[in-house]
């Protein structure tokens, strides 16, 4: 890698985790300074052929960790993913040194519940968003007043990455509830949650924790098409001033 731009960091993949033959999440030492704020994204790259590909990819962990993780999904026909997919630890790909992304938590706007919604790799900046407080919890900084609800879709259970982890935070943390759902659950008996999409089980959950746009902000990340039903579905519960709901649309192709 002979880049010598100033705008990147040469960064080092320290460990690989394959969820599914198209699943896998990386952690990487950047090697240099990178602050950044749960929910913003890191513009990773590949250069070969003397060509330079870069995409942006939503950070799942929080700040105080020493290395920066990612939960990608291959992309066979993708420009990035599949150069990715073959790296190992050891390898080094190209980071820019400044994050980027609005898609942070908004605790100003005096609503206390934060409603998330995701597909599959969309998971990971609600994961960056749980780590955080979680830590803050437990150093007596932050105090529950504002509660988490996390739904994250996927077609099968091994498309949850984070299960084992949230499923965790769950039980040990009071402010925060998480609901993992499948929507292709005829060749998992033993799935034992929710069944249907995200969108699907979208109302029932806000009638079940009694969320409104009164007193919840909603964030929805993932599949663009997850996006747009879980839209009009909030906008008929009457999220519709500026800032109830907050996205990051992931362009997945259609499989």
């Amino acid at each position: 890698m002979n880049i010598a731009d100033e705008r990147f960091y040469r960064a080092q993949i320290t460990q690989r985790i394959d969820f599914a033959p198209d699943l896998w999440m990386f952690r990487i030492r950047s090697g240099g300074e990178f602050k950044f704020v749960p929910g913003q994204y890191a513009t990773l790259g590949v250069e070969g052929n003397g060509k330079r590909v870069e995409r942006p990819y939503s950070i799942a962990s929080s700040p105080s960790e020493d290395e920066v993780e990612f939960f990608f999904e291959l992309v066979p026909e993708g420009a990035l993913t599949p150069l990715l997919h073959k790296m190992q630890p050891g390898d080094q790909l190209l980071m820019r040194k400044v994050p980027k992304g609005k898609f942070s938590l908004d605790l100003q706007n005096g609503r206390t519940n934060h409603l998330l919604i995701s597909t599959v790799t969309g998971v990971a900046p609600f994961v960056s968003f749980v780590r955080t407080l979680a830590k803050e919890w437990k150093e007596g900084r932050f105090d529950g007043t504002h509660r988490l609800f996390l739904l994250n879709g996927a077609s099968r259970p091994w498309e949850f990455g984070y299960l084992q982890e949230l499923n965790q935070f769950d039980k040990e943390l009071p402010w925060f509830k998480y609901v993992p759902t499948v929507s292709r659950p005829w060749d998992h008996e033993d799935w034992p949650g929710e069944i249907g999409r995200a969108d699907d089980i979208l109302r029932k959950y806000a009638d079940h924790w009694e969320l409104d746009a009164s007193n919840t902000i909603a964030y929805i990340c993932g599949h663009p098409e997850m996006i747009e039903h879980s839209k009009a579905i909030l906008k008929r519960r009457g999220f519709t001033d500026t800032g109830s709901v907050k996205e990051e649309v992931y362009w997945i192709p259609a499989k």
